[in-house]
């Protein structure tokens, strides 16, 4: 009887474990797409990716870099929406730093297959940003922040010190003095979607980041069940580790 009863377990067990998926069967490959949208930050224009792009246009992907207005939420993701509706089937949209914001609205979008946030923030529907953010110890870069009537700027030695860490000097004064505007409005600015709760997102951590919390990227990446990995770089890991990024936008893109 005893004998039986364990059988009778044992043939439940063996009956729900071949109805239930496994963990590696849960986990489909990437969707193949052959086109990348990469949206940049604040203080900051498009020709920040311009060491990641090679490594993606190599690989044979059509490259799209979005020139962000930053001037409001709403004028960064219609600029995001128009790079999309110009691409010709699956794609990856990908962010750095306050693009995440975007990325996160504009995800949702139907050619859209995956979300690649890079140091980058990532908001839940309708969230205060700017309260969460409050939660962990602010980055340094913030202390260099300047407002000149609604606009804001980083000082050039926030900018090189602390946003730029880890960047080569010439090529970080390069990007310094082509950082663009950013409406301080911005940064409250809320999502009515969060795109990474329905579309599969990869998250690269910057370990030395003095602009957005190192521990504050790592919570967002759990919080998104992204596939993540963590760079020994600062804010600007697209710019001193494209090579680590490109990577991680082609498996996204179902390259690797």
């Amino acid at each position: 009887m005893k004998a039986q009863r364990v059988l009778t377990i044992l043939a439940v067990i063996l009956t729900i474990g071949l109805a239930m998926p496994t963990a590696q069967a849960q986990s489909t490959a990437p969707a193949k797409a052959a086109n990348v949208v990469l949206v940049h930050g604040a203080w900051a224009d498009g020709s920040s990716w311009a060491e990641v792009i090679p490594y993606l246009q190599a690989a044979g992907l059509k490259v799209t870099a979005v020139q962000n207005p930053l001037t409001s939420l709403e004028d960064s993701v219609a600029a995001t929406r128009r790079a999309l509706a110009l691409q010709d089937g699956p794609t990856v949209l990908v962010a750095h730093s306050w693009g995440g914001t975007v990325i996160s609205e504009v995800g949702t979008d139907p050619k859209v297959t995956a979300l690649v946030y890079v140091a980058a923030r990532a908001p839940d529907a309708d969230e205060d940003f700017v309260a969460l953010s409050g939660k962990f110890p602010q980055g340094a870069a913030r202390a260099g922040i300047e407002n000149h009537d609604g606009l804001t700027k980083l000082s050039e030695d926030a900018f090189l010190k602390y946003f730029a860490n880890g960047v080569e000097p010439a090529k970080a004064k390069v990007l310094y003095a082509v950082q663009w505007p950013t409406a301080a409005s911005i940064f409250a600015g809320r999502t009515t979607v969060a795109a990474w709760r329905s579309k599969p997102s990869w998250y690269a951590v910057s370990k030395q980041d003095q602009t957005i919390n190192p521990d504050l990227e790592r919570f967002l990446a759990k919080r998104m069940n992204a596939t993540t990995v963590e760079l020994d770089a600062g804010h600007l890991s697209l710019v001193s580790h494209p090579k680590e990024v490109a990577d991680l936008i082609l498996a996204a893109a179902g390259q690797k």
